[in-house]
């Protein structure tokens, strides 16, 4: 059974919920303050970026992941992808792997010394910034400007993995949406030596569904933004379907978008990441919109990569 985030992690003004659960957010914070002091940081021979969050989930890693890549490519660099092993996550793995090679281990630094036994020289770490056991050379932590930190609290009382005090281990800030002057005031003064970039997606397959009405469904982190995305661009979205993140979809699932589809008259389309988990057949009558990452002041952000490049 897959569960969605609980509506209390959005709510600022919720005040039971999070203080119930408030002492094993405690615990989840001493157990990440023993393995960040007492584990051991293990250094490469290459280069390695870390891409990750304190958010659970909908920050967009993996498309800056990929933009990375690409960007290390231009700059005449062998990258290489790092994941660790989960099954549960297998579409993250196939979007990567449309990319470039993906190296995946019970341990993320068993996937890197892989990388570099195959002549890569670059490695890009999808989701390791609780990777307290390697030593990044870049470390990017990834929001969603829409959700930012939720109601601030740790897991399980809220949707942060650590504490806004772990942002002083990143390098940068990379914030999908608007300028947001608040949130930078925030990131300052737990990072003050950070620094913030934003990144907009561009929808690079629109010719697709250029007036049609669509049915959109989405089972990522955080499905509104995929759908405000479809607003954003004047898609005429006649219906919203929501499942769990990484959810695996049923025949039951398709047989109803499918019949939900047909009644509206309507086309049906998901996200990319939602769309690997499905399996030929139902690819068929479904489909897919690809997204581009676009970073603001990309060219000062190039430059600071090619120091370690």
């Amino acid at each position: 059974m897959q569960i969605g985030k609980p509506k209390f992690w959005s709510k600022k003004n919720s005040i039971v919920l999070p203080y119930i659960f408030f002492p094993l957010s405690l615990l989840v914070r001493i157990f990440n303050a023993i393995k960040l002091k007492y584990l051991r940081k293990e250094k490469f021979e290459i280069p390695v970026i870390c891409v990750g969050n304190i958010y659970l989930g909908g920050t967009g890693k993996t498309p800056l992941c990929i933009e990375i890549f690409k960007i290390a490519k231009s700059l005449g660099a062998n990258p290489a992808f790092i994941k660790k092993s989960y099954d549960k996550f297998f579409d993250e793995n196939k979007l990567l792997e449309n990319v470039g090679r993906v190296f995946q281990s019970k341990r993320r630094s068993w996937a890197i010394k892989e990388l570099i036994d195959s002549k890569a020289n670059l490695a890009i770490l999808d989701d390791g910034f609780q990777d307290f056991g390697i030593k990044s050379n870049i470390s990017i932590v990834c929001f969603n400007e829409k959700q930012w930190i939720g109601n601030g609290f740790v897991i399980p009382s809220g949707p942060l993995r650590e504490n806004l005090r772990s942002l002083n281990r990143s390098d940068y800030i990379f914030i999908n949406g608007k300028q947001n002057s608040k949130i930078e005031e925030v990131i300052y003064e737990f990072s003050p030596k950070t620094k913030i970039f934003y990144t907009q997606y561009k929808l690079i397959n629109l010719e697709n569904i250029k007036n049609k009405k669509v049915l959109a469904f989405a089972g990522i982190g955080n499905p509104n933004n995929f759908f405000d995305l479809l607003k954003k661009n004047n898609v005429e979205v006649v219906e919203k379907v929501h499942f769990p993140d990484h959810h695996n979809f049923t025949k039951k699932d398709i047989m109803e978008l499918n019949s939900k589809a047909d009644n509206l008259n309507a086309y049906l389309i998901t996200t990319e990441k939602d769309y690997v988990r499905l399996n030929d057949e139902d690819k068929k009558n479904i489909g897919c919109i690809k997204i581009e990452l676009l970073i603001n002041n990309k060219d000062e952000f190039i430059n600071d990569l090619k120091k370690i490049i």
